[in-house]
């Protein structure tokens, strides 16, 4: 025997060979299949015509048949095509519409202006929806109409999936039927409940189709999660005579551009379809019976059993098939119309008819339009009715159940009577006031209490209440006594009485609670129970409790700061008297004043200096502590000692401010201040001067002052680090220096430049000493501030002769 290599080769050419037939077979007996399935589609769409014709033309099926073949070669188009033709023409309806649309587009565009691509088998689309149609007609199931709109009609249209919603019961949905996804999403999304947002419930809700470009599942969850990913959805409601029975969702696999509408229309147009079919067929995946459907005429011993004015509306529709109104098909015993109608006027009326004024955006009847399409109930308490009535006045609001069931909507409402409405409002007034009321029967032995009174006492709904003379035993025993007193003013003298005592509930909480009562007497005087109430005054109590404290409190705060107040003036009158005597100064007349405010609490830190150095320099110094009481007077005496001090080194002005800067920045209670520096030299009349952020002073010559020339510099205490601007002034004689503080001249209605004008107004007036300048100055100063003042004055005398 031969085993040389070679024999291997032409084994697998012999089995390639048979597997190459075996695909070829299994492909062509596939095709067979789907060729037989599209021409059992397509005998029901000519079966269709062919009744149509013998309806049209009174002859018999063999004629029609025969016709209609003659009519399609005549015509050189295919008898499915000419079929789908003469359903469309007999029927009229909106897939009629639909096709007619898209072909009208096709015909008047130019490949360029298309904005959607064509289907993609370029089947007529009178074709497509009549074969889906066809398909529709003879499902037996759900499932199989899924199934077959997406073959048939979704497919061409590049669509990969179609789910088929039933609506139910709360606007809940099942999956009637499916196609295209995969079995276990199936199983997974066979239910949806109310209240879950998915494209399909949005539809329901809108009641109008939506396009979502580019669908996640992150967004809105759906089926197909893990099938796509899906590039786009549309979610289109399916609806019979106005009544939203399910949504038809379709799912493309890639972001598609927008739908044309003649596509739109299209899709619209299967998802009547679908309605139509969901109220006729079963539903494979679930179905369910209406929540209290029943029939009409149970529907009818419904209404006339409710103590409650009842309509049953049906929906009455135009002639396009559109809903334009509700007629009153029934109404109760209960009912009465406000325009004095009788029953029978109003019954078989149109809503809007009977009651025009239901109609307008956010009325009554978008309301009952809502219900009657997708089923979701509404109710509403304290709505204002007065839409419903008309122009007859309605006193207080009414609550309204509005329920559909079947076809038909039955419409419930009650208005609130005076009685029930002041029944209420005194039950609010009790639950806000926290107030539980009571009443206890000496001849039945039987105690009431209000609801309100078991939430106050921390016990069910079902205890036994508490009588009044075992109140006792839910108190606080050192409440004995006043308890006891409240008893027997009710119960022996009979007369009103109040007590407040602590309540201890049976969760261990402690209640402050008011209890008021009185006797109920009979004719002769007699005892027969007593009623009243209890309030819970807990949080009036602690109020009190922190009131009382707030007010120890603050008077221990006030005593503080009057104390405080007092050593600051003390220490302000200690350091800087109101008058100060002469200073010696050579060649120099110097004056000060100082007026303290007149309200202790306003005391702050200003001060003033005026010392001959040992180099026989004179120091000249006024500054304006931030702040007021101790805190801002010591900071005041820090810095005046530190700057006398630091001026014995001989430093300049700019120098000495720096110094102070880092004393103020750099105290335990960090300060800021205002202040100006100044060194008088006697020999050179020569004044060195400059300024942390404080005013500059005032030269008075001739007669007629003015304003020094500033100087930059920082308030003392702001930063670490500050560096200040040194000027200066010779003297002449007869010169007037004036520095002061912002106390003089601030007000509360003025900028700062008003009140230096007022000022060098004030010093413009003549004066025969210096002391009388100053006393001039503060005489008539406009500030209203009533801060702390300093002033300091200095003349420059002529040599006598």
């Amino acid at each position: 025997m031969d085993a040389s290599p070679t024999a291997i080769p032409a084994v697998d050419d012999a089995s390639d060979k048979q597997l190459g037939r075996l695909a070829a077979t299994v492909a062509r007996l596939r095709e067979e299949v789907e060729q037989a399935h599209a021409a059992a589609d397509g005998r029901a769409l000519v079966e269709m015509a062919r009744g149509v014709l013998v309806e049209r033309l009174r002859c018999g099926p063999t004629q029609a048949a025969k016709h209609l073949a003659d009519l399609a070669h005549a015509a050189d188009v295919t008898e499915l095509e000419l079929a789908a033709d003469i359903v469309s023409q007999a029927a009229q309806d909106r897939l009629t519409d639909a096709a007619r649309d898209f072909l009208n587009r096709v015909a008047h565009e130019t490949p360029a202006d298309a904005t959607q691509p064509p289907p993609a088998d370029g089947a007529d689309p009178t074709v497509r929806l009549r074969t889906a149609e066809s398909g529709v007609l003879a499902a037996g199931d759900t499932q199989t109409v899924a199934e077959s709109l997406l073959e048939h009609a979704l497919k061409p249209l590049d669509a990969t999936a179609v789910a088929v919603w039933a609506a139910g019961p709360g606007t809940s949905l099942r999956l009637a039927g499916h196609a295209g996804f995969q079995p276990d999403e199936a199983d997974q999304w066979h239910y949806v409940p109310p209240g879950v947002a998915t494209p399909a419930r949005q539809a329901l809700l809108t009641r109008r189709s939506l396009w979502y470009p580019a669908w996640t599942a992150n967004e809105l969850p759906s089926i197909g999660r893990r099938g796509g990913p899906y590039g786009s959805r549309m979610a289109v409601p399916a609806s019979t005579e106005g009544r939203i029975q399910g949504v038809l969702e379709v799912a493309w696999p890639r972001r598609q551009p927008p739908l044309s509408p003649q596509i739109r229309r299209q899709i619209e147009a299967l998802a009547e379809l679908v309605g139509h079919t969901l109220e006729s067929l079963p539903h494979t995946a679930a179905q369910w019976p209406q929540a209290g459907a029943g029939t009409l005429s149970e529907l009818i011993e419904l209404a006339d059993g409710l103590r409650d004015p009842v309509l049953l509306l049906r929906p009455h529709f135009g002639p396009d098939g559109t809903l334009t109104d509700f007629r009153i098909h029934h109404v109760n015993p209960w009912f009465k119309d406000p325009a004095g109608r009788s029953a029978a006027a109003v019954t078989g009326a149109l809503l809007l008819e009977a009651y025009p004024m239901v109609a307008g955006e956010g009325g009554l009847l978008e309301m009952i339009e809502h219900v009657h399409a997708t089923g979701e109930p509404f109710r509403a308490a304290g709505m204002n009715f007065t839409a419903l009535v008309g122009q007859v006045p309605v006193t207080g609001p009414a609550d309204i159940s509005i329920s559909r069931h079947g076809a038909v909507v039955l419409f419930v409402w009650r208005i609130e009577d005076e009685a029930a409405r002041l029944a209420r409002l005194l039950q609010h007034a009790q639950r806000l006031g926290r107030i539980g009321a009571f009443e206890e029967s000496f001849l039945t032995n039987e105690v009431t209490w209000n609801s309100q009174l078991f939430d106050l006492f921390g016990l069910p709904d079902n205890a036994t209440p508490t009588r009044l003379e075992q109140v006792g035993s839910h108190a606080h025993g050192d409440d004995a006594a006043p308890l006891g007193r409240f008893l027997r003013t009710v119960l022996h003298h009979r007369r009103p009485a109040t007590a407040a005592f602590r309540l201890l509930r049976p969760d261990g909480v402690i209640r402050h609670m008011r209890i008021v009562a009185e006797p109920v007497l009979d004719s002769a005087g007699h005892l027969n129970g007593v009623r009243g109430a209890y309030q819970d005054i807990s949080a009036q109590h602690w109020t009190e409790v922190a009131l009382a404290a707030t007010r120890d409190q603050l008077a221990l705060s006030e005593q503080q700061t009057a104390e405080s107040n007092r050593l600051a003036r003390q220490l302000q009158h200690a350091i800087m008297p109101p008058t100060h005597g002469p200073i010696d100064a050579p060649g120099l007349e110097i004056a000060v004043r100082y007026r303290p405010a007149e309200d202790d609490s306003l005391v702050g830190g200003d001060w003033y200096d005026a010392i001959v150095l040992p180099s026989q320099q004179v120091l000249l110094s006024v500054g304006d502590v931030a702040g007021h009481g101790i805190s801002a007077a010591t900071g005041m005496v820090a810095l005046r000692n530190a700057l006398r001090g630091l001026a014995t080194t001989g430093a300049g002005p700019a120098q000495l401010l720096t110094w102070l800067n880092l004393v103020a920045h750099h105290l335990t209670q960090r300060v800021t201040a205002t202040a100006i520096c100044a060194l008088y030299d006697p020999e050179t009349h020569i004044l060195r001067w400059a300024r942390a952020g404080h005013l500059p002073p005032l030269l008075v010559r001739a007669g007629e002052p003015a304003t020094v020339p500033s100087l930059d510099g920082l308030l003392l205490g702001a930063v670490s680090e500050a560096v200040y601007e040194e000027g200066q002034v010779r003297l002449e004689y007869g010169d007037v220096l004036l520095m002061y503080t912002d106390g003089l001249i601030e007000r509360r209605d003025r900028s700062l430049q008003e009140s230096l004008d007022q000022l060098l107004t004030t010093v413009r007036r003549p004066a025969e000493a210096l002391d009388q300048r100053l006393d001039q100055m503060l005489t008539h100063s406009s500030a209203d501030t009533d801060d702390d003042t300093c002033v300091i004055g200095i003349h420059l005398r002529a040599p006598a002769a």
